[in-house]
């Protein structure tokens, strides 16, 4: 590919203001190029898009067109930065009254070079919030669609829309179905907005030529109404990636907006790396439907507050490594991008770094019976395989979607209190807390990863990551938070690939608990061969899914008007159910004797999950107490349930 970067604006509002600005600040930038001036962290503004894009394994050429005005300047800061002066192209303008306009400046460039290769434009005069987004990964989405490709972001709120080329863009295509320059207020809902930066396909240049002559006047030969011609008019196949970040286009501010921009995007960037990124996600119950959230069926479910993942992210800098060059002639491997300090003895470079959790990623043991025993107990690798898989997917899914990242480096370690394999979703919780650091890490919103996708994300690392068996119930309630009603019919999955999900109110629920084995088995293997007789239409199985989904729907009604005697006898209801379609065999016998036990002191009871644990409902407080007592001494492990409220709980900034 080309990349050619514009440079070549004229007599802006910003460099009269500097020039005739009397508080003296602001002298010594008199009659600098807007491409010149200071950005993000005292680089000039050109810096970092020479940094950017100065890759041969992208770009095979890079071209800067300037007016004849501001060449000289050009010329200096190409041979103070290693930028080839031959391929400076001057379009001999000297006013604003003689300018090309923008889109003849690029095909100046295409037509004097003779060039006949894919294209990459970018305004060189463009503030951008974050400094290091992956230019890789435009090229390769680019690569990946059937047309051009127009990079456009989301308007922060103080910005208005009639700024900027406004595009609307389909979510699932990311096809550009509209395109607007600055379209008055109240026009259009949209607010992503179009920058001047395009990948354009060699065999559609031509349509360069086109638009000129149909626009005598240089005013009217901009980017913004080129693409407006192209997508509306021609119907041409434009697609849209997303950088989460901000930019501004210097050319059309003035100095106030130039200083509040360049602050507010400094001030960002000093932000981030010293507040580290923390969120939890909780352990869940569910309370009726399940195991049917995996057979089109419905369930209600809770996350509690008693048990929690905890992930937080920092931002990585530098790692320091030692290189030994005393005795032997050993060669760094794989540290060109770092650079040597300390007589050539240290190297710094950029790391992705997860940290091993020192509990549940063990690597040293004091014998092999140790050994032998955490593994049967903690499994391999513990939760840093899910920080791997959350993150390896996290990049697949921004890419296929739109997203370009920015290339910052973090750390990321992980804290967590849910008891393994005893069916209360731990696995899922590390996931979903994970992802939500990535999300705030690189300014992913609920627009861009909304709150049903995100479920299906979750649920997609485990299964197809890490081939773990598993529903979406679990990862629902996750990401949702508190009592949460949900359908997974058969139409809803296929029609819109999620399933209706209900936030319900939790306000005077009722005293549930929880039991779990202090030595659960495989809490995975309950699930037998149910899947199968299901997916071959045994009635049996699917006349149960169907009666699962019956129960929800009745305890959904029982919850709203507070009967929780019924909500108990449901419970019931939906253990029994269970009980004939897995069998006591597969349920085992630890599971059986926590419900028999349970079942002595009058409470309702079920399985929370998967297996090796039970929930219920008691609505005797002095039973409840006994039966705490009676657990304890039969070895298990009991607490009352405290529910985790995300609405109470984001009040009093607790979340």
């Amino acid at each position: 590919m080309i990349c050619i970067v514009l440079v070549a604006g004229h007599g802006t509002v910003l460099e009269t203001q500097i020039k005739y600005d009397d508080t003296g600040l602001y002298s010594h930038l008199t009659g600098v190029p807007k491409a010149l001036l200071p950005g993000i962290g005292g680089k000039k503004i050109l810096d970092f898009w020479w940094e950017t894009v100065n890759t041969r394994q992208l770009f095979t050429e890079v071209y800067l067109v300037t007016n004849a005005d501001k060449y000289k300047h050009f010329e200096r800061w190409a041979t103070a930065n290693d930028f080839p002066v031959e391929n400076i192209v001057n379009d001999g303008s000297t006013t604003l009254e003689d300018r090309l306009g923008a889109v003849a400046d690029l095909q100046l460039v295409i037509h004097s070079r003779r060039l006949q290769d894919d294209i990459v434009v970018i305004a060189g005069d463009m503030l951008c919030a974050d400094q290091n987004f992956d230019i890789a990964q435009v090229i390769r989405f680019f690569r990946s669609k059937p047309g051009e490709l127009i990079i456009y972001y989301e308007l922060e709120e103080s910005e208005k829309s009639s700024s900027r080329g406004i595009v609307e863009v389909c979510p699932d295509s990311h096809r550009i179905s509209r395109f607007l320059e600055k379209p008055h207020d109240g026009v259009i809902q949209s607010r992503l907005a179009s920058v001047v930066f395009y990948c354009i396909q060699r065999d559609s240049l031509s349509f360069l030529s086109d638009f000129i002559k149909m626009q005598p006047r240089a005013a009217d030969r901009s980017f913004g109404r080129f693409w407006e011609w192209l997508i509306n008019e021609k119907q041409l196949d434009v697609f849209g990636m997303k950088l989460p970040t901000g930019f501004q286009l210097i050319g059309q501010v003035g100095l106030s907006d130039y200083t509040k921009w360049l602050t507010h995007y400094s001030n960002k960037q000093l932000d981030n790396p010293t507040k580290p990124i923390t969120c939890r996600s909780y352990a869940r119950v569910g309370l009726i439907g399940n195991p049917s959230d995996g057979f089109n069926g419905k369930t209600i479910a809770m996350t509690i507050s008693n048990f929690w993942a905890e992930v937080t992210l920092t931002e990585s800098q530098t790692l320091v490594g030692h290189v030994n060059t005393s005795t032997h002639n050993h060669k760094p491997q794989n540290l060109h991008r770092g650079r040597r300090v300390q007589e050539s003895r240290y190297f710094l470079f950029p790391l992705q770094v997860l940290v091993p959790h020192p509990l549940n990623d063990p690597t040293e043991f004091g014998s092999l019976q140790d050994l032998f025993c955490i593994s049967r107990k903690e499994g391999y690798l513990g939760g840093l395989r899910l920080l791997q898989a959350t993150c390896k997917k996290f990049y697949q899914f921004c890419s296929k979607q739109g997203i370009a990242l920015t290339k910052q480096n973090f750390t990321l370690k992980y804290d967590t209190n849910i008891p393994r394999q005893v069916g209360l979703a731990g696995s899922s919780a590390i996931v979903s807390a994970t992802l939500k650091c990535l999300m705030k890490f690189y300014n992913i919103t609920d627009n861009d990863l909304p709150k049903p996708i995100r479920a299906n994300f979750i649920l997609s690392v485990e299964t197809d990551e890490l081939f773990i068996t598993a529903g979406l119930q679990d990862r629902v309630v996750q990401v949702y938070e508190g009592l949460v009603f949900m359908d997974f019919s058969k139409t809803l999955m296929e029609d819109q690939g999620y399933g209706n999900y209900v936030s319900m109110d939790m306000n005077g629920l009722p005293p549930f608990w929880l039991a779990y084995l202090s030595d659960p088995s495989d809490s995975g293997r309950i699930h037998s061969n149910v899947r199968q007789r299901w997916l071959s239409g045994e009635s049996a199985v699917v006349e149960a899914m169907e009666t699962f989904a019956a129960l929800t729907d009745r305890a959904r009604a029982a919850i709203q008007t507070r009967d929780w005697s019924t909500l108990a006898q449901l419970m019931d209801q939906n253990f029994e159910l269970r009980r004939t379609i897995y069998t006591d065999e597969c349920l085992g016998p630890g599971n059986l004797k926590m419900v028999q036990l349970a079942k002595q002191f009058g409470s309702s009871v079920k399985l929370p999950g998967s297996g090796g644990a039970v929930v219920g409902l008691c609505l005797d407080n002095a039973r409840l107490m006994e039966m705490r007592q009676a657990f304890q001494e039969a070895g298990c492990v009991f607490c009352v349930i405290g529910p985790y409220n995300p609405s109470i709980s984001t009040a009093s900034g607790q979340h």
